[in-house]
């Protein structure tokens, strides 16, 4: 396989990979298993961004994507999109990746790009998400009437999620560990 150079600090490139990563992490969340939380390859998009694109490009790709969503384009999970999205139960997921970025874009920043740190800053980028969008998901559904336990919210919102998260892991390292030696962002 050949190596192909970018220039780091090319705006257009990085306005490329940041538009190509928003529709990544689009058609990951189009493929879902409709449950109460949708099971969905987002976070293995989360993990892909950080992981090839690095922190900075990452976080920008995130919030593109977040507000393409919320301008009504259908990128959510289910083609789902809108406010309403991002401030009904699930919304604190979604918002959730902006804070697994910037976990993972810290890490990297301290720690560099090794194959261990990248694997703990992608599984620290979940949690990131998960403490996010659990602590949101029991506060909206509180107001909407019900209260909920921490347990019962871990139950429904998290430990679903932990085998399917550490499998996109691996599938992100792997992807990310080969890309990097042919394409040098």
């Amino acid at each position: 396989m050949t190596t192909v150079a970018v220039r780091k600090n090319s705006k257009t490139y990085d306005m490329v990979y940041i538009g190509v990563f928003a529709v990544l992490m689009a058609i990951c969340s189009w493929i879902s298993i409709p449950v109460a939380i949708p099971f969905t390859l987002q976070t293995l998009g989360v993990c892909l961004c950080g992981g090839i694109l690095g922190g900075k490009r990452g976080i920008m790709v995130i919030l593109v994507y977040i507000l393409l969503g919320a301008a009504g384009l259908p990128v959510f999970a289910g083609f789902s999109s809108g406010i309403g999205v991002l401030l009904g139960p699930t919304g604190g997921y979604i918002i959730g990746f902006i804070f697994s970025m910037l976990v993972m874009w810290g890490i990297e920043a301290v720690a560099g790009r090794k194959t261990w740190v990248m694997a703990f800053a992608m599984i620290a980028a979940i949690i990131a998400c998960y403490v996010f969008g659990t602590v949101w998901f029991m506060i909206v559904y509180g107001r909407n009437g019900g209260q909920i336990s921490l347990g019962a919210a871990l139950g429904m919102c998290v430990i679903p999620f932990l085998l399917p998260d550490l499998l996109k892991v691996a599938l992100a390292l792997g992807i990310t560990k080969r890309l990097e030696k042919a394409i040098r962002l």
